[in-house]
């Protein structure tokens, strides 16, 4: 018997792609987007086809199975594996070639989709079928699933879309085949000329969405032309590989239009949409107000707040044009309609179905729910009764889901809060998704709509076939793999559909539930810059999956399970995969389930350096607030600033290639004495040490380590802000004795972190009104960490209530000021902790309101608090900020005002772009002062030595 080291050895020699059996590399891959998990033997990334015939032939020698595998966004299991895993999307990723004029492309399997229709985008065109997930899926898994999306109303699934396809089998035999029997296997035209008969009169009636088995196979009878390619769409990779692909393209639409319709319930709009598509729609998507949350709908014209018509569920039908939208309009038998012809209106409101899909991941009581029945279809005009039926049967079995999906094509997807984790939840699984498949049959349906069946329902295909269709399944997968070696356990012999559930193997621990939360959709894996998000940016770095959100869960997952990741909290392979976590929060806010990684990554670092001498970087930096403190006490900042310039060796525990920010000479509670801040030495410091000259409501100015030991003059200009607004202004004077908490967080140590936070609420007291904290780091730890911290303390929460940006002070307790207008453009760098935790909409109408033109730049700026200062960091530290950040700065108007009101961010600013900027209360409090103000660095004189 050949071992898995025998093999490794001879993939090794044999291929010149990368060959990976340890164990980071397995555990990155033993799930997809589903409920299951299967160990796989080894992950290779062939870089040719040759390389995937060579990995094919030795893989079929030694009779180990073999999985394809693309973006592994799968929600049926069927991308993952027990032998070896094929990455295509490592290298097998290029768009080979580009036909304009004949509307085609050649595609490799692992080119994700939406980096093929940025590159037909400029002709005018685009690859029809467009999943949810076309920022991360690629070609090969679109051609494995058969996937489809929105528009396949008007363009079809991917197998309508294929015109050709090179296969490589099991034992690395290659065809290319498309229409007619060039290319096909020996025997399968044979076999399809013995079961003619079945194919014409015992598959299930035809209908667009009969995604589910091979159900493309009766493309091979003689009066349908025999459209090998097309039949193979939908494999789900039980028959052999795909290396290169024809894909055929369509024109879009030059100004497409947008009809919403609103109905008064979930049953009428799918009643409706069957109506519909003889006006030969582009798409026909459907929602009830369910799926809102509750932050909109109703009939009483409530779902305006969010720019919905009237009504509780709603139809988006996009058309061609803006006269084929009113036509839809006035046909349509609905409550309201609305047309929207501009597209940045038509985005906002495509946003709210985009938006709304995610809460499906979440019942209203907050519990996940899981994917398994995704994407069921049944013939459109049976959609309104399947749905009731459906609704019932949930209720039936005490579950909850929330519908949403295709609904001109009678696909529904809806998660659904089952218990996978006892053995009767998962009891109820299995009656329920029989009792579901029996429904879905009953009106005509198929199992999957766009997903694939995987190991959810391949085992209910039966239902769906019947015996003898089923049979004939089974002898087209042995025609094309005969050894049995493709996916085995996939669409035909298939794995049972309650074995292998993912989260068997974990402790039944609060830590291993919130791991779990990660389902997979890997949107964490996007690539494409611009925008506002934020996630993940050390993957956009990197490339690698052990640096995406999706794959330190996966590291997370299995060091849990004690498998594969057999160190537990000692496991180097997850401390590894960490490291370059940059704690920025994105994914809190970004990801579909809110996974928040920084917060995995505290816990994670708390375990791994117990009782142990931790790196130097974490008593460093993650101490940065006790040796301010110690610096100022000792009257010694410039002392240590001549140092940092002058010293010819790095401190120990920082990288080498950052300066150190220079230390303030005084504090910022200290004061200064800045003409027109009204802050003399001590002035409105301490609790009860009187207020500012306004009249209005007061507030507390928090003294957060950055503005107090670093960045004074931010503190000085926010205390100009806040007083020319009106508010009585208190800034506590603790002598450092406050503290968020943040940089003991970010370091894992969380024991010192509830410590400090103890001392904070005893020393600060009770607080009048609303805690105003200009780093938006320390407000997102003290709105978030605090609590979840200290949880039993009440005075935690209030607190955590308490915080305030400052814009969201002023907009709140000053709303009738108007700050000084400003007119000039803006860049800059919008802080992480802001975009995940925050939110930033109050910032946006200050800014609007100064006459600030231009938005600062999304991602993340890269040096992430103590991440950029960490060895080892500096070079993705530098690519984080080249993704956006510094493009921007390039790219910045003439007069262009730079505003980032992170320090961390203000520092990579300077270091890597040169400029200084400055927190949006310093470019107010400018305006405030006038000309001579707009001219000076600052709001506040010079405190730096």
């Amino acid at each position: 018997m050949t071992t898995p080291g025998e093999v490794e050895r001879t993939l090794r020699t044999e291929l010149r792609g990368e060959v990976d059996f340890g164990a980071a590399a397995r555990a990155l891959v033993t799930m997809d987007a589903s409920n299951y998990r299967r160990v796989p033997l080894g992950v290779v990334s062939p870089r040719d086809a040759d390389d995937v015939a060579a990995a094919l032939h030795v893989c079929a020698e030694a009779g180990v199975p073999v999985v394809p595998r693309g973006g592994g966004t799968s929600i049926a299991g069927q991308a993952t594996g027990a032998g070896v895993v094929l990455d295509l999307t490592r290298h097998m990723n290029a768009l080979v070639s580009l036909d304009p004029a004949a509307r085609t492309a050649v595609v490799q399997p692992g080119l994700v989709l939406d980096r093929l229709r940025d590159a037909v985008r400029p002709h005018g065109l685009t690859f029809g079928p467009d999943p949810s997930t076309h920022s991360r899926c690629t070609l090969g898994g679109m051609i494995g699933n058969n996937a489809c999306g929105a528009h396949s109303v008007a363009w079809g699934t991917t197998a309508d879309n294929v015109t050709e396809l090179a296969v490589t089998t099991y034992a690395g035999a290659a065809h290319r085949i498309g229409i007619g029997w060039a290319g096909a296997p020996a025997g399968l035209r044979e076999l399809v000329g013995a079961h003619l008969g079945l194919l014409r009169t015992g598959m299930p009636p035809a209908f667009s969405r009969r995604i589910s088995g091979y159900g493309g196979l009766d493309a091979l009878l003689p009066e349908r032309g025999v459209r090998l390619a097309q039949a193979f769409c939908g494999s789900e990779g039980t028959l052999g590989v795909v290396t290169e692909a024809v894909v055929r393209l369509v024109e879009v639409p030059p100004a497409p239009a947008l009809a919403v319709l609103g109905y008064a319930d979930e049953s009428a709009a799918a009643d409706a949409a069957a109506g519909l598509l003889p006006h030969r729609p582009l798409t026909v998507e459907g929602m009830a107000e369910d799926l809102l949350g509750g932050a909109a709908g109703g009939a009483d014209g409530k779902s305006r707040t969010v720019g919905l018509p009237r009504g509780r569920a709603w139809l988006f039908v996009e058309m061609p044009d803006e006269g084929g939208a009113r036509a839809v309009a006035r046909a349509a038998d609905a409550l309201d309609a609305l047309v929207v012809t501009d597209p940045a209106r038509q985005r906002a409101l495509w946003r709210i179905r985009e938006d709304a899909a995610g809460t499906a991941t979440r019942t209203p009581d907050g519990r996940m729910a899981w994917p398994g029945w995704e994407d069921c279809a049944v013939p459109p005009a049976r959609l309104g009764a399947y749905l009731r039926e459906f609704r019932s049967l949930l209720a039936a079995h005490g579950l909850r889901g929330t519908p949403y999906g295709h609904f001109g094509e009678g696909c529904v997807h809806v998660r659904i809060d089952f218990d996978l984790a006892s053995a009767a939840g998962v009891a109820r699984f299995r009656t329920f998704s029989e009792e579901l498949a029996d429904l879905v049959v009953a009106h005509g349906g198929s199992l999957s709509g766009e997903h694939g069946d995987g190991q959810a329902r391949a085992e209910l295909l039966p239902k769906m076939y019947g015996p003898d269709v089923i049979r004939l399944f089974g002898a087209y997968k042995d025609v094309w793999d005969p050894a049995g070696g493709m996916n085995p356990g996939t669409l035909v012999r298939p794995a049972r559909l309650d074995e292998n559930l993912r989260f068997e193997v974990l402790p039944a621990t609060p830590f291993a539930r919130e791991v779990a939360r990660c389902v997979g959709v890997a949107k964490c894996r996007t690539t494409g810059a611009g925008g506002p998000g934020v996630m993940c940016p050390s993957y956009r770095a990197t490339g690698e999956e052990q640096h995406s959100t999706r794959g330190r869960a996966r590291l997370l997952h299995e060091m849990l399970a004690g498998e594969i990741v057999t160190g537990g909290w000692r496991s180097p392979e997850v401390a590894e995969a960490l490291d370059l976590c940059l704690g920025c929060k994105g994914c809190l806010s970004d990801c579909p389930v809110g996974v928040d990684m920084a917060s995995y990554k505290s816990e994670f670092l708390h375990h791994h350096w117990a009782g142990r001498i931790r790196p130097l970087a974490h008593y460093a930096l993650g101490g940065l607030p006790g040796w301010l403190r110690l610096i100022h006490r000792l009257r010694a900042a410039g002392a240590v600033n001549a140092a940092a310039r002058l010293l010819p060796f790095p401190v120990p525990g920082l990288a080498r290639e950052r300066d150190l920010p220079h230390l303030a000479k005084r504090p910022f509670t200290r004061g200064t004495g800045a003409p027109g801040t009204g802050a003399g030495p001590g002035a409105d410091t301490g609790p009860g040490a009187g207020t500012g000259s306004g009249c209005g409501p007061a507030v507390t100015l928090w003294p957060d380590t950055f503005t107090e030991y670093l960045a004074p003059e931010v503190g000085h200009a926010a205390l100009l802000v806040l007083r020319a607004a009106g508010l009585r202004v208190t800034v506590p004077r603790t002598g450092g004795r406050i503290c968020c908490g943040l940089t003991y967080l970010s370091t894992g140590r969380l024991d010192r972190a509830r410590s400090v936070l103890r001392r904070t609420l005893g020393t600060l007291g009770e607080v009048p009104g609303p805690v105003t904290v200009l780093e938006p780091s320390c407000a997102a730890a003290l709105r978030t960490d605090l609590p979840a911290l200290l949880p039993d303390d009440p005075r935690a929460a209030r607190l955590a209530a308490a915080v305030r940006t400052v814009a969201e002070t002023l907009e709140e307790y000053a709303p009738a000021w108007r700050p000084p207008r400003l007119d000039r453009p803006l860049v800059g760098q919008t802080h992480c902790h802001q975009h995940a935790v925050l939110g930033d909409a109050a910032d946006r109408r200050l800014r609007e309101r100064a006459g600030l033109v231009g938005e600062p730049a999304g991602g993340c700026c890269g040096l992430a608090g103590n991440f950029g200062f960490e060895p080892g960091h500096h070079q993705v530290s530098v690519a984080c900020a080249e993704e956006q950040l510094l493009p921007s700065l390039r790219a910045a108007p003439p007069g262009a005002l730079v505003q980032a009101d992170g320090f961390s961010c203000r520092t990579q600013i300077a270091q890597l772009g040169g400029v200084r900027a400055r927190h949006l209360v310093e470019l107010l409090a400018e305006g405030l002062q006038g000309p001579a103000g707009r001219e000076a660095s600052g709001a506040a004189p010079d405190t730096r030595s």
